[in-house]
């Protein structure tokens, strides 16, 4: 079992004062001698990550708003890190393979760990038009082609000295790229896509999913069955095809003596950080993650993660709360025992 978690950033990162901070500060100059609070903060998460045992970490990119962008932030921090991976999320409708392909490459050889990157078709129209590109809303067919055709361009560019590709969205004519990765084996592909034609494109393309799950559900018996129909789902549609795709799942992590408590703690600390806290709205919105059963005293969180493992899951990329102390403790009581038992 592999262990992630998030890098800090404005719209990903809860219960944390310095992104608060950051946040604020995002608009005006910074005091001389002193980096954005994102990058000194998301430095001390991921050593202590690191330290922690955890494996990855998704910079998750968002261009409308405050955040640092994942490309900088990901080599900033990464080259730092001796073993962990670092992630890059990537909107097709915003960037050109090639492009891609060359920061990718570049990103890998500077991290110790090597990279992966994260496939998102993306969901924000608004922002993609904003900053050049389009999110192809209404065209779901069209999204998936494009994002196929984008993940082989950039797989092909990674392994041949030169390649040439048709296609509707990225055709090329003997492309090269002049770096490969630092490890034999190339970097991965995640991906969260869920409808038919998001599926076929993590069956025919993807290396690791994330699984969907529907956020209507109310308890963690129907999580888990969600869970074992879309492993089952894509399991028939990857052994047609004769590839392999593996599982990951995003929980939200919280101690508590209760799932209850662990719950009510996590948006203590999240409400503190908001100006006008709704608090009965971000217990709906944590809800569905943390149905995942990753809440409550340490023995009932590894008992959880067991069940995941026994379901094919290989990677849980958690959410929490975030501070050094939260990683530390998920370091101590999850993954170092979670690992020792199950050797």
């Amino acid at each position: 079992m592999q262990f992630g978690l998030y890098g800090t950033n404005g719209h990903v990162t809860v219960g944390a004062p310095e992104i608060a901070q950051a946040v604020l500060e995002a608009r005006g100059p910074l005091p001389e001698g002193r980096q954005d609070k994102q990058y000194e903060f998301g430095l001390d998460i991921m050593l202590a990550a690191e330290k922690a045992g955890f494996d990855i970490i998704l910079f998750a990119e968002r261009h409308l708003g405050p955040d640092l962008t994942s490309w900088v932030v990901a080599g900033a921090i990464g080259s730092r890190l001796e073993r962990m991976r670092s992630m890059v999320a990537v909107h097709p409708g915003l960037w050109h393979p090639a492009l891609i392909a060359k920061l990718s490459m570049s990103l890998d050889r500077i991290c110790k760990g090597g990279m992966a990157i994260n496939l998102v078709t993306g969901a924000n129209e608004a922002e993609f038009q904003m900053f050049g590109g389009t999110a192809l809303m209404d065209q779901a067919d069209k999204r998936y082609i494009r994002a196929t055709e984008f993940t082989n361009f950039i797989k092909n560019a990674w392994i041949h000295d030169k390649f040439s590709m048709p296609g509707e969205f990225f055709p090329t004519e003997n492309f090269e790229l002049r770096l490969r990765p630092r490890h034999q084996a190339p970097p991965e592909m995640f991906t969260a896509a869920n409808s038919a034609g998001g599926r076929k494109m993590v069956a025919e393309t993807g290396d690791w999913w994330f699984l969907p799950y529907d956020r209507n559900i109310t308890t963690t018996a129907e999580m888990l069955r969600e869970l074992e129909k879309s492993i089952a789902d894509m399991t028939q549609r990857m052994n047609a095809i004769g590839r392999k795709v593996r599982f990951a799942f995003n929980p939200f992590v919280g101690f508590g003596d209760t799932m209850e408590s662990a719950l009510e703690a996590s948006v203590g600390r999240i409400i503190a950080h908001e100006q006008n806290p709704d608090t009965a709205k971000i217990q709906r919105s944590m809800l569905p993650a943390t149905l995942g059963g990753c809440m409550g005293r340490p023995d009932d969180i590894r008992q959880q993660i067991s069940r995941f493992r026994d379901m094919g899951i290989e990677l849980l990329l958690f959410k929490m709360t975030a501070g050094t102390a939260d990683v530390c403790r998920i370091g101590t009581e999850i993954i170092a025992p979670f690992r020792k038992g199950s050797t």
